[in-house]
């Protein structure tokens, strides 16, 4: 007994081959693709060079620590935030405050200590900042308070520039108010990008984390004497 045969027809009739339905023209609009602002709607950098990708990374680190230095516009370290400008100040500070290898001069952290003091700290402000209602998201405050390092580490700069001369009082008076500048500095920058987020009635409560966050780095690089 035989059975009809059952065909499974995948194709119209009037196909010839089934390569005529895998044929196709995919176009690109002709409309300019915008490569220069990302807030644009048609921001789009899949046919930006490479060089002109990584030059338009480094311009937009260098726009956030000119921000930090002179806190006037908030909304670049905020809606465009990265994590570029902070792991290079903190490899930057951790390379400069670590520790001599002579056991004599040896008073600095090591490498690794500083990056935990900076990450995690940076992260407990974090913490502090959502449970008492901040409306800025992690990584934003993480990147604020990265940013805001630069006045650390230019007063570390400067402090190491004067450990190189024969050390006085004076001049650690010098290197106390120069560490001093940076670490208010910090605060000050920190406390306009991030202050407005925070609820009125909290602010105190916010702003005395970030102010021990700095304090700490400011000690660091005001205890730092070996050259």
């Amino acid at each position: 007994m035989s059975s009809p045969e059952t065909k499974l027809e995948l194709y119209d009739d009037g196909a010839e081959s089934p390569s005529e339905f895998m044929t196709g023209e995919m176009t690109v609009s002709s409309v300019q693709q915008n490569t220069t602002d990302p807030t644009a709607p048609n921001f789009n950098t899949l046919d930006e060079p490479i060089k002109a990708t990584i030059l338009r990374d480094v311009k937009a680190v260098g726009v956030k620590f000119y921000h930090v230095l002179i806190p006037k516009e908030k909304n670049t370290l905020l809606k465009e935030w990265d994590l570029w400008g902070p792991l290079v100040l903190c490899t930057f500070m951790a390379t400069i405050l670590q520790g001599s290898s002579d056991d004599m001069y040896d008073g600095g952290p090591e490498f690794a200590q500083v990056f935990v003091i900076v990450w995690i700290g940076a992260m407990i402000v974090t913490l502090n900042s959502k449970l008492l209602g901040g409306n800025i998201s992690f990584f934003q405050s993480v990147c604020v308070l990265g940013y805001c390092l630069t006045p650390c580490a230019l007063a570390l700069i400067v402090c190491r520039i004067i450990l190189l001369a024969s050390q006085t009082t004076f001049l650690f008076f010098l290197r106390f108010l120069v560490a001093s500048a940076g670490f208010g500095w910090a605060t000050y920058a920190s406390i306009i990008f991030l202050g407005d987020s925070q609820p009125p009635n909290r602010k105190a409560l916010a702003v005395y984390p970030i102010f021990l966050f700095y304090f700490i780095i400011s000690w660091l690089v005001i205890s730092h004497s070996n050259v």
